[in-house]
Parts: C-alpha cells; structure tokens; sequence
C-alpha cells in the first residue's frame, strides 16, 4: 500500500507520540540506533494506512503497530541473559582508577548512564512478550486494557506474562541492586569503572558527550537514579520513575523528509 498521508498529516500523527513510542521501542532493543531505525519503519507503516487511524487513542494504535513490528524482528529468546549481565557489570573488581580521572560533570553523567543502561538491560533479558508487558506496565504505565489492546492479546494473557516478567527483574534486583535494598553488594558509582572498560557506557565517538543541566538535572527524579539515589525497593517505583532516553537529534524533520519530501 502507498503511503497516503501528506506532509501536515505525518507531522500531525508524528509531533504528539513519538517519544512515547521511541522509548517502547529502545526499552524492547537496548539499542538507540536499532530503536530508531524501527521507529522510522513503524511510522512508515502507520503513514501507509493513516486512513484507518482512530479519531482517540491514536497513541495506542501506533503502539500495537511497533508491537507487531517488533514481534517480527527481535529473537524469540532475549539476546543478552541474566549471566552474562552479571559478567559485564559484576564479573571483575572496580576500576576507581578510571573514575578518578574524570570530572564531576563526567561522572554525573556516566553515573545517569549506568544507571538507566543496566536498568533496561535487565528487561532485556526478558523474553520479547514478557517485555513488553512489563515496558507498558512499569514504563509507559497504561492500565491493563490499553496494555493487552496494544500487545493484540486478551487481558488474561496479558497479566500472566506481567506476572512472570516481574518475578524475574525481582528476583534478578532483588540481592543484588542497590536501589532495591541499600545493603546489597551492587553500587552503581563503584560501577563505573567496570561499565566503561567493557563498553558498557561511553560509546560516543569515544568521547563523553555532556548533557546540559537544563536538559537532565541530575537528582531531581528522587528514584534512586538521580545524585540523591534513594533507594526505591519496589520495581514498580523503579521502572516508573526512569527517565526517557534521549531522543534521536532531529528525528521527526528527518521521518517528514524520507516519508514526505
């Protein structure tokens, strides 16, 4: 099917959902440019059929249109595991020499990547249905309707996948996040070190790149995420309060451009 949308229609249909939709689709990849290579194609297909879009609930159409989309492409079984998490972060002693090297700024900044990296690498080691259930529920919180409307299953379906992926990311959190209980082993700023020599963090032409304090005010979240790390104990309140990551620079101008020239 051609696409039939015209330029002011994709921006109408792109501006208000985008970033909802960019950070479904990064929590289920772990990788920002696969995640906006995906976001492009589900507004490719959303464009394709904007005739059938709803008049409400638009957000949750262009949800279940990713959702398919992903279903397609992500392996059945998680890319990255529980053990080898464990490996990359926990597997060797800390590295203070790196951190030591770095300003204030730096660290912030490495210390806010660590942070929201590890959180949704955990999901990751979810099984792709048991994701995303847990990714509208914990992250983009919609209520269990919308939740199983926009996965294309019943509501009971729904809540047992909910169910299993929350067991795992407890069970995974729960002896060894700070976050969860302050007297766990793992600290995510004796970390740093560690996640930066694996390449965990940091991989931005080889360089940090600096947020402005305008744009992430370290330890506003008060989740345990920001400077003030506060533990949460709940991965609900965890998962809720997680920052969006940062949106790909320009994208609706570039989506208009391949789309609508």
């Amino acid at each position: 099917m051609g696409i039939t949308a015209d330029r002011d229609q994709l921006r109408s249909l792109v501006e208000p959902h985008w970033r909802r939709l960019y950070n479904f689709v990064f929590r289920l990849t772990l990788d920002r440019d696969r995640a906006e290579r995906y976001l492009m194609d589900v507004f490719a297909a959303a464009a394709a059929q904007v005739d059938l879009a709803p008049q409400v609930d638009v957000e949750l159409w262009l949800l279940g249109i990713a959702n398919k989309l992903l279903e397609q492409r992500l392996p059945r079984q998680p890319e990255v595991d529980f053990d080898v998490l464990d490996e990359t972060l926990r597997g060797e002693a800390t590295r203070t020499d790196v951190v030591r090297s770095l300003s204030d700024p730096q660290r912030d900044f490495l210390l806010w990547e660590l942070k929201q990296g590890c959180m949704t690498a955990v999901i990751n080691c979810l099984p792709p249905g048991e994701r995303s259930a847990f990714v509208v529920c914990h992250v983009l919180k919609l209520p269990d309707v919308a939740a199983a409307r926009t996965l294309g299953i019943t509501e009971s379906a729904y809540k047992v996948r909910l169910s299993r992926a929350r067991k795992k990311v407890g069970d995974y959190l729960a002896p060894r996040c700070e976050h969860v209980n302050p007297m766990n082993p793992c600290h995510c700023p004796a970390r740093v070190g560690t996640a930066l020599h694996k390449g965990f963090i940091g991989k931005v032409s080889g360089e940090v790149s600096l947020r402005k304090p305008a744009e992430v005010p370290y330890g506003r979240y008060g989740t345990g995420l920001g400077n003030d790390d506060v533990p949460m104990r709940d991965i609900t309140a965890i998962y809720g309060n997680l920052p969006d990551p940062d949106p790909p620079v320009n994208f609706v101008d570039r989506l208009l451009e391949r789309l609508a020239p």
